[in-house]
């Protein structure tokens, strides 16, 4: 006999899939976009423009999963604070929608797709997935401690990059970590500005963050960092012998990062949003670079 559900009764497990999306934020894929685009650079510079097919799938479904997982994980040790940041008090554990028991069973249930996920790479990005797993579990708890999270943060955006190295190349070489470094020094600029909205909350309950330390020199520090980030672009594309596309793509990207500033310049929480919504534009525009090196750029010949 087929179990019918009552017409209330699909309504609320809609709505309560709905609620366990949000937590994931399904809904605000931005946090996809920040981490994948690093990856996705990684994977073509791994191999010289021709990624495996397999290891696309997969990286690419494992930066949804694994911001998916850090995103529950994230709300269900802030519980006892989101409701108190006007940002964040409308989230469905803070408002009471999901049950923190249920948050830390979709949590496990998003780490055991990951660990599946992860179990389809060679070894050596195995390896780095362990080192992966500690920095998203770690992140949560990191910026009640130190006043710099987002650097944390940054690794942990970021480690996907040596990861696909070695599921490309079975080696983590030199060019490998200049890019880590890249997205981590990005990890710190965008995070800054989505801390500059969060600032006055966050000096209330005592959460740390760079742009509570980095102060009324905040934006200065920013473009510090831009400029560290341009420069450590470049010496990628030295390094990957990289041509006209992709120095084009750091001009275009240096750009945004000006217009960013200005987005920000009133030091407003909805300018600073903007800046940090807007900041992976720069990701984009860094890969079309890379892909465009490797689909005009003249084939050696075979020897």
């Amino acid at each position: 006999m087929k179990a019918i559900l009552s017409p209330q009764l699909k309504k609320d497990v809609i709505t309560q899939l709905r609620n366990y999306g949000k937590l994931m934020r399904v809904d605000k894929p931005i946090g996809v976009w920040l981490l994948l685009w690093p990856t996705l650079w990684a994977l073509w510079l791994a191999g010289d423009g021709h990624p495996y097919q397999g290891l696309f799938v997969v990286f690419t479904l494992g930066v949804f999963v694994m911001r998916s997982a850090g995103c529950v994980l994230n709300d269900y040790v802030d519980r006892k604070i989101d409701p108190y940041v006007e940002r964040t008090r409308t989230r469905p554990i803070a408002s009471g929608a999901v049950a923190p028991g249920e948050a830390l069973v979709l949590f496990i249930a998003l780490s055991l797709i990951a660990v599946g996920l992860a179990t389809m790479l060679n070894q050596p990005a195995r390896m780095l997935a362990i080192i992966a797993a500690g920095l998203t579990v770690a992140y949560p708890f990191i910026k009640r401690w130190v006043s710099i999270p987002q650097f944390v943060l940054g690794a942990a955006f970021g480690w996907a990059v040596p990861m696909a190295f070695a599921a490309q190349t079975g080696t983590t070489p030199q060019l490998a970590w200049l890019v880590f470094g890249a997205a981590v020094i990005w990890a710190v600029i965008y995070d800054t500005f989505y801390a500059m909205v969060d600032r006055e909350d966050d000096k209330k309950i005592g959460v740390k963050s760079t742009a509570i330390l980095f102060g009324d020199v905040d934006l200065f520090v920013i473009a510090g960092l831009q400029l560290l980030m341009v420069a450590t672009l470049i010496f990628v594309g030295f390094m990957a012998e990289l041509g006209f596309w992709y120095y084009s793509s750091i001009a275009g990207a240096a750009g945004l990062m000006v217009y960013h500033l200005w987005l920000a310049r009133d030091r407003q929480p909805a300018g600073c949003f903007a800046a940090f919504l807007h900041n992976h534009y720069i990701g984009l525009v860094i890969f079309i670079g890379i892909v465009l090196h490797y689909s005009f750029s003249p084939t050696p010949p075979v020897q």
